[in-house]
């Protein structure tokens, strides 16, 4: 039951952490692919993107947007090598 208000609601919790930003060559959990920047819910560890510009969790992007906004990168980094 947690589980299904959790696919709908999100997490329910308040505490979370500062948010984190990784350094590029890291290696990246899924939230931080997103923005490079992620926090952490402190209750049940759920991490969430961040956007520092807007200040606030922002939702992942659909799979398929994605997926647009990847390839044209890598196609360039294979260009440069």
């Amino acid at each position: 039951m947690f589980k299904l208000l959790d696919v709908l609601f999100g997490c329910p919790h308040k505490n979370r952490t500062f948010p984190i930003s990784t350094k590029p060559g890291q290696p990246r959990s899924e939230a931080a692919e997103i923005t490079g920047t992620y926090v952490v819910c402190l209750d049940c560890g759920k991490e969430f993107a961040y956007d520092w510009r807007e200040m606030k969790i922002v939702a992942a992007p659909a799979p398929a947007a994605m997926a647009r906004v990847v390839a044209p990168t890598t196609a360039i980094a294979k260009r440069a090598a």
